[in-house]
């Protein structure tokens, strides 16, 4: 795994990027000076998981990410930049920075270069993120060495956790059915302490087998935090009472 270069200094080079159409070249200085910045660095445009799970929930946080004082949320890759323009328009993420370092050389001062010949994708960066102020690096999520592409710890929910512990829980899913007091109860818990959720209404092709299904119980509502059942909304306080007693913080399951 490549070493965390917390307490340094960015790389200082030259990246070139595509703005109104034309090709523009950006200074390391334009990006980081002055600013504190998320830039969270991805092996290649367009492949799987940087597609399907990496960019778009940085798309989704990037709100909440710029209300702990974040002034700019940066995709790197190494492609070319015309590739990054287009990925960038197709995956809707205008609320973003894409920055295409086509030569390497960014993440090569990074110590983040990698050779990704097997996946048919050459030199590469390593898949990690980083919050960077006034061009110091004050954290850095690396992905750990295992087979195949990791994606534990370089991801948005990871960062804003690290900006706010208090509020962030990761994801947080709720099954529901509309006239349920128990379901506005959970609801106004999660709202009252700032944390993000998703409700999952019944209906629309979702029933109650759904429900017993995949939490065990045939009644709503059903919490998820990060993939794990915490229950009702009785259950849900005592989670979130019990976490902030042991930590002063709200925290994960």
């Amino acid at each position: 795994m490549p070493a965390s270069r917390e307490g340094s200094s960015v790389p200082n080079t030259t990246f070139k990027v595509v703005r109104n159409g034309e090709l523009t070249t950006v200074r390391s200085d334009d990006i980081f000076k002055g600013r504190r910045v998320v830039l969270f660095a991805l092996p290649g445009a367009y492949t799987p998981t940087c597609s399907t799970g990496h960019v778009p929930r940085f798309v989704e946080l990037a709100p909440e990410l710029r209300k702990h004082g974040v002034d700019d949320i940066v995709c790197l890759s190494v492609n070319d930049p015309f590739v990054m323009a287009a990925w960038q328009r197709e995956q809707g993420a205008d609320s973003l920075t894409f920055l295409p370092d086509y030569d390497g050389s960014f993440t090569a001062a990074m110590g983040m270069l990698v050779d990704k010949s097997e996946a048919g994708l050459g030199k590469r960066s390593w898949r990690y993120s980083m919050l960077v102020n006034d061009g110091r690096i004050e954290k850095m999520f690396i992905e750990p060495e295992k087979p195949g592409d990791p994606f534990e710890v370089s991801d948005a929910d990871t960062a804003l956790a690290y900006l706010d512990p208090a509020r962030s829980l990761g994801a947080v899913a709720m099954f529901a059915r509309h006239g349920c007091p128990f379901c506005e109860r959970a609801k106004a818990i999660l709202t009252e302490r700032g944390i993000a959720f998703e409700a999952v209404y019944l209906g629309d092709g979702v029933t109650m087998s759904s429900v017993r299904a995949v939490a065990g119980a045939a009644k709503v509502p059903q919490v998820f935090v990060d993939g794990k059942l915490i229950g009702g909304s009785d259950a849900l306080q005592v989670f979130l009472d019990k976490n902030t007693r042991e930590t002063g913080r709200v925290k994960g399951a």
